[in-house]
């Protein structure tokens, strides 16, 4: 992230407005707090927001697309979108916008969003979702009939880089309905406000002016010196300040400024005069913050098209802007992009190629720029009212993260609907970033466990809303695929950051044995551990008196965990013999587990349910007189499925140059033989051995459940709970009867919010584990390990083969079926006839465990992202 080219790139927050950053009411109604309403007139304290906008670094200078189509009630500066009580499926974001291109030093970006012509109907929106049940669909814009007949504009913003701090900007916009229709184009360059809090009293400063025939924008600022934004043509230039209207807002007797933030809005949209700085030909402004270069197109013909080009130059511009120059820097920057991902993505067919490099464009759009102090954000600023002591409470929101100090650029897991970073999402990430910004990659999985990020106990930060919940521990496991991934294309892999990140989980790991095994006994707990409603209670929260989980997915994740460190140690110790020792700790760390799991939880029952030939939860407690009441938790879900992932080969190097290694591994099977049934050693003459927390009957048994279409196979991938479950069951959990089924689609439960479902869906992150599985358990039977796909169907292949096709099915959501649709489309617009829509891909949070269509987060090119791993030959080919 040091390197020139990627100081400015799309670092600028499609959502600010309801996040937890933002919220400083008393018991952390983040969402009512501060209202998409406000957000026109209200200074965010954080960060911004915009459409198809960029930022410095630093997140300082910020540059997005404002549009008005002479209907709507507001400037469209942000994206709408509904709360997590206002959509029948929480959260949901009613608009449509696709990330078109782009490279890892952003040199090349492409968006593209499409504007109604008519008003927008946020409050038709609203009405439609307070209206729908939970079990019915979530109404989308097109439901309104807003976009009938293509009354759109298709606004393209284009990015090419002339230099690390020079860009070229073209907005095209294209008017794809039947009839002439005006539009106003008001790019927008603005500071975040940083002197309203009473910590730092430096103001930045714009200056629009229209003199000796530039028309242009000069933005000084302490930090990053000055920069030029220079506007093609002859717009009307605008220019307001970053303040919080405190008069609209609050009813309070003045403003801090006598411009405000909504200052540009107000002028454009409700004809008030004075209500921001208009800048008369061959004059200039008055300082301001915020500023607007304003073109008015009368008449957009049908199929006609208008562009606007802008330069953001370093320093005071120049009067060759607009020529050759900028040409030849579009042109250039295509084709680089083009060569770019002709040499990452070789020898696919033009559908698999197009899905790869818009999967990639989305996932390095995911960058955003992330500040968050948690100690001003509990304490309240100086210039503020004292924050709520509610706020301090035991239990409140993130007190006990004080030392959490965040101000760098994360990849997030959705624009809109997740703009903060989460752990395991950030993990499954890097894969995919990988193939295209291995340096990136590494930088995020080191930011995550440095001190200003982990928790001094060890703890890696959950998420914004509570960094203190559980994820599964996946972060060695990406650190080692992005470590793999650059020694198979440069022949070297990075082992300094090996063992950076190494050094750093070890104490991480430590905090699960602390924090998360009490008893020391090897047996885990971790809450709801990122699967939101999988279980039909939630698990996050106490069961009644006496009462214990005793987690199959938990402890399951944490053999996992153990097999990733020991697989990083003994790479680390090919150089340096003192990792071994701690690649023998691993090795007996996940032994003890396992030895542990066999005889699972108090009662001392095993995961593995001999009954069923699967794996299950307990819930466990223990009587006065000593004896233990215990019970499986018989929903067939993906917590069963965890089990698999935890496998690990060691190959014959291990053995070959690691001999103390060995050594230990042959004492601990002399003196505890009862490991041996967690390990499978290769017939012949090379010693290899395969660690599996299930031997292979048992293996046989849960793929058997897993590959079966009438359980967890369906043609799009693995899904998350049995469809065997579909007419629903009585489960009976620490004495109350709970109902549950299989639910393809949307939650139709509360659980975690109600707007993910771990109850059906397939989901790509642990599809993608298991696909990895697969392939490290039939490369140590060096494909001699066959399975029956589907199950029942008498067709037989390689475990390889197997994971090959989950692979493909996985891919086919994003490609054209038979009838020529994507199943991912679905019933949506997006499934339309016409190619406007047709040439867009959507990337999903997950997708119907039986029709395929993406459901959740529209912008999940984060973990969904990993498609374009799986079409590349991820993981066999890298």
């Amino acid at each position: 992230m040091n390197s020139p080219w990627r100081f400015w790139g799309p670092y600028l927050a499609a959502r600010q407005w309801g996040t937890v950053r933002e919220d400083y009411s008393p018991y952390g109604d983040a969402w009512g707090y501060f209202t998409f309403e406000h957000a026109r007139s209200r200074a965010y304290r954080w960060g911004e927001d915009g459409i198809a906008g960029i930022c410095d670094r630093h997140g300082f200078l910020n540059f997005a697309v404002a549009m008005w189509n002479g209907q709507d009630e507001m400037l469209k500066e942000r994206y709408f979108g509904l709360t997590n009580g206002e959509g029948n499926h929480g959260e949901d974001v009613k608009e449509h916008w696709w990330v078109l291109d782009g490279t890892p030093t952003h040199s090349w970006m492409s968006v593209l969003y499409r504007y109604p012509q008519a008003a927008f109907p946020y409050r038709e929106l609203r009405a439609r979702a307070a209206e729908a049940r939970r079990d019915e669909r979530e109404p989308e814009l097109a439901d309104t009939g807003v976009l009938a007949g293509n009354r759109f504009f298709d606004i393209q913003v284009t990015y090419a880089k002339a230099a690390p701090d020079d860009l070229c900007i073209e907005i095209t916009a294209t008017n794809r309905g039947p009839e002439a229709k005006p539009l106003h184009l008001l790019p927008q360059l603005w500071f975040r406000n940083t002197w309203s809090w009473g910590r730092d009293a430096r103001r930045p400063a714009l200056i629009a002016s229209t003199a000796k025939g530039w028309t242009r924008v000069v933005a000084e600022h302490s930090r990053i010196g000055r920069y030029t934004l220079q506007a093609s043509g002859q717009p009307t230039m605008l220019v307001t300040d970053n303040e919080t209207d405190e008069m609209e807002l609050f009813g309070r007797g003045g403003n801090p400024s006598r411009y405000t933030k909504a200052g540009i809005d107000d002028h454009v949209v409700r004809g008030i005069e004075d209500a921001c700085q208009v800048v008369e030909p061959g004059t200039a402004s008055q300082p301001g913050t915020k500023a607007a270069a304003w073109y008015h197109f009368e008449s957009v013909a049908p199929g006609a098209e208008v562009t606007v080009r802008l330069r953001l130059i370093a320093g005071n511009g120049h009067g060759r802007a607009f020529g050759r120059t900028f040409r030849n820097t579009m042109a250039q920057r295509r084709k680089e992009a083009d060569d770019f991902y002709a040499d990452r993505i070789p020898n696919r067919d033009g559908h698999e190629r197009a899905v790869v490099r818009k999967a990639l464009a989305g996932l390095l759009w995911t960058k955003q720029i992330y500040r968050f102090r948690l100690r001003h954000w509990l304490e309240g600023d100086p210039a503020n009212p004292p924050a709520p002591s509610e706020r301090m409470r035991p239990g409140g929101r993130n007190v006990h993260w004080r030392h959490l100090d965040v101000a760098d650029v994360l990849s997030m897991p959705d624009e809109w609907e997740y703009p903060w970073f989460a752990a395991w999402d950030l993990a499954f990430h890097m894969i995919p970033f990988a193939l295209v910004d291995p340096a990136f990659a590494k930088d995020q999985l080191l930011l995550m466990c440095r001190e200003w990020m982990m928790h001094p106990d060890g703890q890696l930060p959950a998420y914004e809303w509570e960094f203190g919940d559980v994820n599964p521990p996946v972060h060695a496991w990406a650190a080692l695929q992005v470590y793999f991934a650059e020694q198979h294309r440069t022949g070297t892999g990075d082992r300094v950051f090996l063992a950076r990140v190494f050094h750093k989980l070890l104490l991480n790991f430590s905090w699960w044995v602390n924090r998360k095994d009490p008893e020391g006994n090897y047996l885990f707990e971790g809450g709801f551990l990122g699967m939101d409603n999988i279980g039909p209670v939630n698990r996050s929260e106490k069961l009644p008196a006496g009462w214990r989980f005793e987690q199959s997915d938990a402890t399951s994740w944490m053999a996992t965990y153990a097999l990733h460190l020991m697989r990083m140690a003994l790479e680390l110790a090919r150089h340096d013999e003192a990792y071994e020792d701690v690649a023998t700790k691993f090795v007996e760390h996940f032994l003890s587990i396992a030895q542990v799991s066999s005889r699972f939880g108090s009662a001392s029952r095993g995961i593995w349910d001999e009954q069923d030939g699967f794996c299950y939860d307990l819930v466990s407690r223990t009587h006065g007189d000593g004896s233990v009441e215990s019970s499986p938790v018989r929903v067939r879900s993906m917590v069963g499925l965890i089990p698999v992932f935890a496998t690990a080969e060691l190959e014959p190097w291990v053995f070959a140059e690691l001999p103390h290694f060995a050594a230990r591994l042959n004492y601990l099977l002399h003196h505890q033989p009862e490991f041996g049934q967690f390990i499978t050693w290769r017939s012949g003459d090379e010693r290899a051995a395969l660690l599996s927390l299930l031997d292979e009957g048992k293996l046989r048994r849960v793929l058997t459940r897993m590959l079966d279409e009438g359980e967890f196979l369906s043609p799009y991938g693995i899904r998350s709970m049995s469809a065997a479950h579909r007419d629903g069951l009585d489960v009976h959990v620490a004495g109350q009867q709970h109902w549950v089924r299989y639910e393809p689609g949307e939650s139709h439960t509360t659980m975690f919010g109600g707007n993910s479902n771990w109850r059906g869906p397939v989901w790509f992150p642990t599809n993608a584990l298991l696909v990895q599985a697969l392939h490290t358990i039939d490369s140590f039977h060096r494909g001699t390990f066959a399975v029956e796909l589907p199950t029942g169907s008498g067709r037989t292949m390689p475990l390889g083969d197997a994971a090959g096709e989950l692979a493909g099915r996985l891919a086919s959501l994003f490609l054209p079926g038979e009838d020529g649709r994507r199943p991912s489309d679905g019933k949506r617009i997006e499934a339309s006839d016409s190619p406007l829509w047709t040439a867009h891909v959507t990337f999903s949070e997950f997708f119907d465990g039986d029709t395929g269509e993406g459901l959740g987060a529209t912008h999940q090119t984060g973990w969904t992202a990993l498609v374009a791993a799986l079409i590349t030959g991820w993981p066999r080919a890298w």
